[in-house]
């Protein structure tokens, strides 16, 4: 089983995906700056990490950045956000 573990303050979100089966972190990151600009860092338990700038206009907005970043490209972790 995967979870993912989110902490949403005022102008962030920050999470973590962890295997639970052997409780390993699977990738974290932080989207920063949300309503006031944006900064992503996302970095994967191979050692991949990416940081880059983007509007994140709203809370909604950071989670779907994230949901990508899990799902999609170089930083993807898992197939599709049904294995949490």
């Amino acid at each position: 089983m995967k979870v993912l573990v989110i902490n949403a303050g005022s102008s962030s979100l920050k999470y973590q995906l962890i295997n639970m089966d052997d409780e390993h972190v699977l990738a974290k990151g932080i989207c920063e700056r949300i309503g006031t600009g944006g900064e992503i860092t996302h970095s994967t338990y191979e050692g991949k990490k990416f940081t880059y700038e983007k509007e994140i206009p709203t809370h909604t907005e950071a989670f779907k950045e994230l949901v990508h970043l899990l799902t999609q490209g170089e930083g993807k972790v898992i197939e599709s956000m049904q294995e949490i």
